[in-house]
Parts: C-alpha cells; sequence; structure tokens
C-alpha cells in the first residue's frame, strides 16, 4: 500500500470519488458533499437618481392618496351602520336628558307652619275662608306657587320636622299677627317693639341646599308682594306702599327671574360636541396605529399630514351632524333663549367639534392603547368643565386659576355663545370674535401637535 501511494496510485477504497454503500444499501457519492464553487453574482445595479420638480417638493397631498384614505375611513363607517347611528344620536340624548332636569323650579316642597291665630280645634287655613286672617291669605298665596304647608300644633315639633329632612323650612305666625299688622301700617308712629314683633313672621329656612333655599326666599318674597297688592286694591290704596322702595325695571339683557338652563345650556352644547370629538378620533387614530395601518401607509409613501386630513374630513361629517342636531333640539326643542343668529352659533359649534377631533389626535399620538387614551380624555373633562365657566362664573373662581382659565379652549367660546345666545350680540362684538379666534388657534396648535408627534415619535 506503501508502495502504491509512493507511487502515485491511489487504491479505489480511499477514492474520494467512488460510491460507499449506506447503511441500508443506498449509494451515495462522496463527491456530493465536496464543497461546490458559486456561479459569479453581477453586481448590484446603481441607484437610480430620481428627478422632483419643485410641484412635487412643495405639494402636501396628493390626489391618488387622499382618495384611498378617505374611502377607507368611509368605507369602515358604512360597515359599522349602528355604531355610527349611535354615535350621531348620543349627543342628542345628552342633550335632551341636560335640558329635561337641570334649570327646571324643584316642585312640591314641604314647609313646616306654626300659625298661632287660628283656633287649635282647626288643623288648617282651608276652612277659614274670612280675609280678616292675614296669616290665611299669606299661606293660601304660597299655595299657588306649589309648595306644601304641613300644619304643626307648636314650634318644636315643627323644628324637629326640618331636623329629620321632612320639611325645608318652618314658617311661625305670632297669635296677633293680622291685628298688629294692620296697626304697624295705619298708625307707625304710634308702633312699639310688642306690635313689631307680633306684626312678623318668623321664618328658619334649610339652607344646606343652596337653590332649593334661594328658591323658597324668592317665592315668599314674591307671595307677601302678591298678598300686598291684593289688600292695596281691595282698600282703594296704592299697592306701591306697600313694596320696598328699590325698583328692578325691566332687565336689559335677560328675563326677570333667571333660567339656569339658559346659563348652562351653552357650555354644555361645546363640552358635550367637544368630548366626544375626542373620543371618535382618538379611538379611530389608535385602532389605525395599533393594527398597523399607519405603518404601512408611512413607508408606502403616505404623509401624516395626508392621514390626518383624511381622517378630519370622514369624521367632520359625523360631527357635522351631531352639531346641527344639538343645535337643533337645544334652541327649537327645548326653545333655550336665543336672541342672536343660529348660524354664528352653528359655526361656533362646529369650530368646537373640529377643535375636538383635533384634541383627539393629539390624545391617540400620546397614548399607546385605548384604555390610558380614556385615561387622558376623563382625565382633562372635568378641569374643562370646572375652569372654563361651564357651570359657574369664572368670575367667582381664584385669581391663579381664572387668569389659567382663559386659556383653555373651552373658556372664551362658552363665553361667546353665551353671549351671542342671552344678549344677541354679533360677530364683530369683541367678547364674540374672541371665542372664535380662540377656537381657530387651538385647532392649528393641535394639529401642529399631532403631525409632528406623527413624525417624530418612536414606536
Amino acid at each position: 500500500m506503501l508502495q502504491d501511494i509512493e507511487g502515485g496510485h491511489v487504491n479505489e477504497a480511499y477514492d474520494n470519488t467512488s460510491e460507499i454503500s449506506g447503511e441500508f444499501g443506498d449509494n451515495v457519492s462522496l463527491s456530493s458533499r465536496l464543497p461546490v464553487a458559486a456561479d459569479p453574482v453581477d453586481p448590484l445595479p446603481p441607484d437610480e437618481e430620481v428627478e422632483w420638480s419643485l410641484t412635487d417638493l412643495c405639494s402636501v397631498y396628493k390626489s391618488n392618496h387622499m382618495k384611498a384614505l378617505i374611502w377607507k375611513n368611509a368605507l369602515w363607517m358604512l360597515r359599522n351602520v349602528g355604531i355610527m347611528m349611535f354615535i350621531i344620536g348620543l349627543p342628542v340624548m345628552q342633550i335632551v336628558l341636560f335640558c329635561l332636569s337641570i334649570g327646571k323650579d324643584p316642585r312640591g316642597l314641604a314647609l313646616a307652619v306654626v300659625n298661632n291665630e287660628i283656633n287649635n280645634s282647626i288643623s288648617d287655613c282651608s276652612q277659614i275662608n274670612t280675609p280678616d286672617l292675614i296669616s290665611c291669605q299669606y299661606l293660601k298665596q304660597l299655595e299657588m306657587k306649589t309648595l306644601k304647608l304641613k300644619y304643626f300644633g307648636n314650634y318644636e315639633e315643627a323644628v324637629e320636622s326640618v331636623h329629620d329632612g321632612h320639611t325645608w323650612g318652618v314658617l311661625e305666625f305670632p297669635q296677633e299677627y293680622s291685628s298688629s299688622l294692620i296697626t304697624r301700617l295705619n298708625d307707625s308712629s304710634g308702633t312699639n317693639d310688642a306690635i313689631l314683633n307680633q306684626s312678623e313672621v318668623n321664618i328658619n329656612l334649610d339652607m344646606s341646599n343652596q337653590q332649593i333655599s334661594f328658591m323658597l326666599r324668592r317665592d315668599l318674597y314674591t307671595a307677601y308682594e302678591e298678598l300686598g297688592h291684593v289688600y292695596a286694591e281691595k282698600f282703594g290704596l296704592n299697592p306701591e306702599l306697600l313694596k320696598i322702595p328699590i325698583r328692578f325695571n325691566k332687565p336689559v339683557y335677560g328675563p326677570p327671574i333667571p333660567n339656569f338652563t339658559d346659563f348652562a345650556a351653552p357650555g354644555v352644547m361645546l363640552t358635550i360636541i367637544f368630548f366626544l370629538a375626542v373620543a371618535l378620533t382618538s379611538g379611530a387614530m389608535l385602532v389605525e396605529r395599533n393594527e398597523g395601518i399607519m405603518e404601512r401607509g408611512l413607508v408606502s409613501g403616505i404623509t401624516g399630514v395626508e392621514i390626518l386630513t383624511a381622517h378630519v374630513i370622514t369624521q367632520f361629517l359625523v360631527m357635522l351632524g351631531q352639531s346641527v342636531m344639538v343645535v337643533g333640539f337645544t334652541l327649537f326643542v327645548f326653545d333655550v333663549t336665543n336672541h342672536g343668529d343660529v348660524i354664528w352659533v352653528l359655526v361656533l359649534v362646529v369650530l368646537d367639534g373640529m377643535c375636538g377631533m383635533t384634541f383627539g389626535f393629539v390624545v391617540s399620538c400620546v397614548t399607546d392603547s385605548e384604555r390610558n387614551a380614556t385615561y387622558l380624555a376623563l382625565g382633562s373633562f372635568l378641569p374643562f368643565v370646572m375652569l372654563c365657566g361651564i357651570i359657574w362664573p369664572v368670575q367667582g373662581m381664584h385669581t391663579i386659576l381664572r387668569t389659567i382659565s382663559w386659556f383653555l379652549p373651552l373658556t372664551l367660546s362658552t363665553e361667546s355663545l353665551r353671549t351671542i345666545l342671552a344678549k344677541g350680540w354679533a360677530i364683530h362684538s369683541p367678547t364674540v370674535f374672541a371665542g372664535y379666534i380662540s377656537m381657530g388657534l387651538w385647532i392649528i396648535i393641535f394639529m401642529v401637535s399631532s403631525i409632528l408627534l406623527i413624525k417624530f415619535k418612536k414606536g
């Protein structure tokens, strides 16, 4: 063997090109296990330089991109008709609940009465028709104002009913109330302290509820004035002699008795449209981003401006329908006071909806999930309601908070809409004009912030 190797002859048993028998009788060629030289690969072609025109560089939108994006958003709406009907009808339901539940005077409030003028055998004044008892005539005037009167035998029992929450106040008439009051009016110079005390109604109210206590005080005053008119006309006297020497003439703006619904309706309308737009747009953007639709669009050459604009166009139609229905139900169905132009009211509400849409874009760009977006939207709801003068005047806030409130989106717009509805001021008024300017500036700020976040935010 050594001689064969030295002689340059290789044994066939060691020939690497020969075949060997496998374990199962298959023949395997060793030559197939040797590395094979790869074929030469052509070099990569050079990068082609694409010529860009000035028009291409300056154009922000491309028609084919916008058509595809708008059709994609519209197709989702067409496939979810039930959801869209709910979204459009939700603000109407909210404004209906507001107009039916907020701002109306409480009715059927109970007052405890202790009338020492009537006989103890008589339970109330319903059995007495004589006009000589002024206390009973006054109580009848109160009953005409939808107040419920509960009669008690003594003052202690009446106060106990207030402590137990059964009544909202106590009215106590002295035993010589009517005669002392007539003496006080006929002979004011000879009136002593005893007659003065006997001619006064002692009232103790439950002041724990501001709105109810204010309404009770108003009804107690107005009922007494109406009773004075009745007696003045009966005895041929001038009714003005029985009035307080302060005259409130016809108000410059607003009704003689203010209505809280008229005060709160402008802010509630703007709040409903604003935050429903926030929820709609933030949800749509987050769904696209979490499903990878936005990233695929950006890779294919679509810009962030085109994506946001397509959402604005499609969701603007939904928001416009919401605004028209809210304004229509508020002003024409529930007859909320309006002395201004309905067109300018609708324009301001639509701008408010666009501001909410752009704020929703910011929320969707800042957060990563629907849960975080919900937390952020709900977290901004109460500060907007409390600081924008929606349920309480801005003038009643702390000085620092009042300064901050003027920089919030809904403060100037709420004041503007309230001025249009209550005072009928036109667009050229600075108070009205400031609301439109504020909305326009916030729309620009939120839109630019959304574009920058889409472009530069990682992940």
